[in-house]
C-alpha cells in the first residue's frame, strides 16, 4: 500500500539537504558554542551563519534573531515576557489563535490582566475596526496570527500591525503557519514581535525563532547564563540551530516556484471534490489563504471516523491541529467562522507539501467518494 501524508499543517519531512547539512555537529562539530577555545569557536560561527540566514529571508537584522525550542516558546516568551515587563495591563488577541497564544494570554487573568478576544467573519478574518474599538489606554499588547493553521486564512496583519503602531501599542504574530507557503518582509511590517517553527517548512523538530525589534525590551523566561544576547539562558541546540538555517536558505531559493505547484495541486483538490462528493463546503473559500490548506466540510459524516477510514487506506489528513490530539472538542477557529458544533465536527484539514503530486490526490479520490457514502449511510439523520 502506498502511504500519502496530507497533514503538512500538523510537520513537515524534513529536507534532505536540510538533515545533511545538520550531521556534521552531532559529532565532528560539537563544543559548546560558548567556550572560548577552537572546538568552542566552530559551533559558534555556525550559530552565527544560521542567524544570518534567517534574518536574511525576513529582511531584518541578525541581532533581532533569538533561537527558542518552537513556536510555543516563542510564543509564550513574547506573551509573558510582555506582560511581566510591564507588570499589568490589557491584552488583545483573536478568537482563531492557536492554543500556543490563547492558553498563555488566558493564563496572565491570574495575576490580573485584562483579555479582549476578537470575533472573526466567516472567513476567519479579523476587521481592523474591531481591534481600533478593543483598543484601551491601558492596552500593551496585540497579538494576532499570521495564517490560520486550520482553515489557512491569511490575516490582514499589515493593516492590523499599523493600526497598533499609530497607538504605540506593541504587537505580535504568531506566523509558524505562513513562513515558506508567504512572504514576510520584517523591514516592511510594522511589526515588533514574530514566531516561527522550523518544522512547519522541512527543517527540524525542537527549533524555532523569536523576532524581537530592536529597541524593543521584555522580561526573560529562562535564567542562567548570558546565552541568545541574554534572553534565553540554556547551551545552544546547535544540530537544530543549523537545520532551521539550511530550511530558511531553501526556502529563500525556491519559494515562489514550490507555493505555485502546491497552489495548483490545491485548487485541483478542491475543484475535484466539489464536482464528485455532493453537500460539501470550503471552509475560508473566497478569503486569503495559504496555498496548501484545505479545509472541508462533509455535510452528514463524522471526520473522525473519515480520518481513521482514510487512514487504513494509507491517507494521513486531519480534523484540526495536531496539538489538540486527543480532543474531542470541534477546533475553535471552525466554530469561530460561524460553523455550528455539529459542522465543526464534519470537517477534515487537507494540507499540502511540496512533496505531494498530482497523481497522490487523484488515489485519494479514487477512494474519498466511496468512505464518504458509507459513513452517510450509517448517519440515520442524512438524507
Amino acid at each position: 500500500m502506498r502511504r500519502i501524508y496530507f497533514d503538512n499543517n500538523a510537520t513537515t519531512p524534513i529536507d534532505v539537504r536540510v538533515y545533511e547539512a545538520m550531521v556534521p555537529y552531532f559529532q565532528e562539530y560539537f563544543g559548546n558554542p560558548s567556550s572560548a577555545h577552537y572546538y568552542g569557536q566552530e559551533t559558534r560561527r555556525a550559530i552565527e551563519d544560521a542567524r544570518d540566514k534567517i534574518a536574511r529571508i525576513f529582511k531584518c537584522s541578525p541581532f533581532e534573531i533569538y533561537f527558542t525550542s518552537c513556536g510555543t516558546e516563542s510564543n509564550n516568551t513574547v506573551i509573558k515576557g510582555v506582560a511581566f515587563k510591564k507588570g499589568k495591563g490589557h491584552i488583545i488577541t483573536s478568537a482563531v489563535e492557536h492554543k500556543a497564544v490563547l492558553k498563555p494570554i488566558k493564563y496572565l487573568k491570574k495575576f490580573g490582566f485584562d483579555v479582549s478576544i476578537l470575533p472573526v467573519d466567516g472567513k476567519g478574518l479579523v476587521d481592523p475596526d474591531d481591534l481600533k474599538k478593543a483598543i484601551r489606554r491601558d492596552t500593551i499588547l496585540i497579538s494576532i496570527m499570521y495564517a490560520n493553521n486550520i482553515i489557512g486564512t491569511i490575516e490582514p496583519i499589515e493593516e492590523l500591525a499599523k493600526i497598533a503602531k499609530e497607538r504605540e501599542i506593541l504587537f505580535h504574530t504568531d506566523a509558524v503557519q505562513a513562513v515558506g507557503k508567504i512572504p514576510i518582509d520584517l523591514e516592511r511590517l510594522p511589526i515588533d514581535f514574530l514566531s516561527i517553527s522550523a518544522h512547519k517548512f522541512y527543517g527540524p523538530k525542537g527549533i524555532g525563532v523569536l523576532f524581537v525589534r530592536k529597541g524593543v525590551e521584555i522580561d526573560s523566561l529562562i535564567h542562567g547564563g548570558s546565552h541568545e544576547m541574554g534572553l534565553r539562558a540554556g547551551t545552544e541546540n546547535v544540530p537544530y540551530i543549523v537545520g532551521m538555517g539550511k530550511a530558511c536558505e531553501l526556502c529563500e531559493e525556491e519559494f515562489l516556484e514550490e507555493q505555485g505547484k502546491i497552489k495548483e495541486l490545491r485548487d485541483y483538490l478542491e475543484k475535484r471534490i466539489k464536482e464528485e462528493i455532493k453537500d460539501v463546503r470550503i471552509n475560508g473559500e473566497g478569503g486569503p489563504r495559504i496555498p496548501n490548506t484545505s479545509n472541508i466540510l462533509f455535510y452528514g459524516v463524522e471526520a473522525e471516523s473519515l480520518m481513521i477510514l482514510l487512514n487504513h487506506q494509507g491517507i494521513a489528513v486531519s480534523t484540526g491541529s495536531a496539538c489538540a490530539s486527543g480532543s474531542v472538542e470541534p477546533p475553535s477557529a471552525l466554530l469561530a467562522i460561524g460553523l455550528s458544533e455539529s459542522e465543526a465536527m464534519s470537517s477534515v484539514r487537507i494540507s499540502l507539501g511540496k512533496y505531494n503530486s498530482k497523481e497522490e490526490i487523484d488515489q485519494f479520490l479514487e477512494v474519498l467518494p466511496g468512505l464518504i457514502n458509507k459513513l452517510r449511510a450509517m448517519t440515520p439523520s442524512w438524507k
